[in-house]
């Protein structure tokens, strides 16, 4: 989700984008809840002006002007079992993005609004101790979203990926408030374009300070790495590893009935490769 499509020289991985939207987790990732259904909603505003090389130089007016929009509203659908696997919880999810992308890469200009890539994954959920949890993932994204190899603003990515992950987090209602999700994404080729996006190693994390009312303030973001070269017709493409670190201030309110929202805004830094701009992000949860 979230893909989108630059067409630039400093464009890691096909397009420069990602399907995972870096940076959207934060406090509680951890932490299963227990049996039942829950739908989340995730709000998003993405802008960049800056696109970086493999220097981190700006590139920006060699392409002759850059400039990208995503704004997306991401229905996540949860049902936690009553089932145990291997001593954990067993659940399961579904996220259907809904993703307004414009971008303008020199002349080229494009602008769509649709459904992205339809993301699926069963999770094991463990609880160590009031304050610690953790959770232990595969997630599987499928090329749905609208696809065109010409068009700059594609949203789908038109490939396969998988994600293993584990996140971990330590909560306390007054005190310390720590959450890290550590993500690994493996590329299946695009069937348009033979295009295979190097393997991507990732983290969200969130670091805050429980104040005793349901709220949590603190910084969240996200450290990104592609560990791998892309290949094109099987051949390497070297050079075009991208790379990127995020921060910013988050905030978070959770009722006693355990309604939540989540508010933070995340700048990028250290950018290789890719686009550098600045995102914002809402969550909500609502028990059923």
């Amino acid at each position: 989700m979230l893909g989108l499509v630059l067409c630039a020289p400093a464009a890691a991985t096909e397009g420069g984008g990602s399907i995972y939207p870096n940076g959207v987790e934060n406090f509680l990732v951890g932490a299963m809840p227990p049996p039942g259904f829950y739908p989340l909603v995730y709000a998003t505003s993405y802008r960049a002006t800056e696109l970086r090389d493999g220097r981190g130089n700006d590139i920006a007016s060699a392409v002759g002007g850059f400039r990208v929009h995503v704004a997306g509203v991401i229905p996540r659908f949860i049902w936690v079992t009553g089932q145990k696997l291997l001593g954990g919880q067993l659940a399961v999810h579904a996220i259907v993005p809904v993703l307004n992308v414009d971008v303008q890469v020199g002349a080229n200009r494009g602008r769509n609004t649709g459904i992205g890539d339809l993301n699926l994954a069963a999770a094991l959920g463990y609880h160590v101790s009031p304050k610690l949890h953790y959770v232990l993932a595969l997630e599987a994204n499928a090329p749905t979203g609208q696809y065109d190899r010409n068009d700059v603003a594609s949203i789908g990515r038109n490939h396969w990926n998988i994600e293993p992950l584990v996140a971990v987090s330590y909560i306390q209602e007054k005190g310390l408030n720590a959450d890290i999700k550590l993500m690994y994404d493996y590329n299946f080729r695009n069937k348009d374009t033979g295009y295979q996006s190097g393997q991507e190693a990732h983290a969200d994390y969130a670091l805050g300070w429980g104040l005793g009312n349901g709220f949590v303030a603190g910084v969240s973001g996200y450290v990104y790495r592609q560990v791998t070269d892309d290949k094109l017709a099987d051949r390497t493409v070297e050079g075009n590893r991208g790379r990127a670190f995020a921060i910013g201030p988050s905030v978070r309110y959770k009722t006693a009935q355990g309604w939540m929202i989540t508010a933070k805004y995340e700048r990028q830094y250290d950018v290789r490769n890719r686009a550098s701009g600045a995102a914002f992000w809402i969550k909500t949860i609502v028990p059923l």
